[in-house]
């Protein structure tokens, strides 16, 4: 006896395709550069190249332990959500017991239950992975920071080289933060598979569309495309600068 239906099968197959099709859309294509994250990378370059022109750079290390704690705690959260669904597989009686007395729309078959739970724990699973590396990968950015050279002391192209070093490391980790919390996104529409593969089929959609305007067409994608960073920087690079400090500069 099959336990997934055809329509589970439907569901599922269009709830991987919104994931999977969205995250190479706002990742890998040629359309990433219009996303808000896309906009984002050039402030982190940005951010980067001015840090390698100040002298007192506890400002930057301030924004740094802030992006890591923010990772940090959502890949607590994330943990503690595994340990949630885990725990669901040992209630299985008890909670269909109880959707079957409350008249509640989830499915009465057991084996179904535990292959939901388990989706939704893969997912989990998947969201820390993704923050447990972001996290990592913004401690790799903070030690690379420490390691450029101010542009007044050293070759300016060498400190160049690695403020970009750290923008695009800073990059990547903001990349597998983004997926990390597009996983935790696609989970809540995952939690509509517990009332029935039409509901999965809704609320993944419902998701999608959240996502897609807030990368594509959200107020804060319209502002952070106003300006663009580099060019300005660059700007201000063209100004002259003492080639010695004065004790007067310090």
């Amino acid at each position: 006896m099959h336990v997934l239906s055809y329509n589970d099968y439907l569901a599922v197959l269009w709830f991987l395709v919104a994931w999977f099709g969205f995250s190479f859309i706002a990742d890998v294509s040629p359309l990433h550069k219009r996303t808000l994250a896309g906009h984002m990378e050039n402030y982190r370059r940005a951010w980067m190249l001015s840090m390698s022109a100040r002298r007192n750079r506890i400002f930057d290390s301030n924004i740094m332990g802030g992006l890591q704690q923010g990772t940090a705690f959502f890949a607590s959260t994330a943990l503690l959500a595994i340990g949630g669904t885990l725990a669901l597989l040992d209630s299985t009686e008890t909670i269909l017991r109880v959707a079957g007395d409350l008249d509640l729309p989830v499915e009465q078959s057991r084996t179904l239950w535990e292959i939901k739970v388990l989706g939704l724990t893969l997912i989990l699973a998947y969201a820390f992975f993704k923050f447990s590396w972001a996290y990592r990968l913004f401690n790799y950015t903070s030690i690379i920071m420490g390691s450029v050279p101010e542009t007044e002391y050293a070759d300016p192209e060498q400190s160049r080289t690695f403020a970009l070093k750290a923008a695009e490391l800073n990059i990547i980790a903001g990349r597998h933060f983004n997926r990390g919390q597009r996983a935790f996104f696609f989970a809540i529409g995952f939690l509509g598979w517990f009332a029935g593969p039409i509901v999965l089929g809704i609320a993944t959609l419902a998701v999608l569309i959240v996502l897609a305007r807030r990368q594509f067409m959200s107020n804060s994608k319209s502002l952070v495309m106003e300006a663009n960073p580099l060019a300005f920087l660059d700007a201000a690079t063209q100004k002259p600068r003492p080639s010695n400090p004065t004790p007067e500069d310090d």
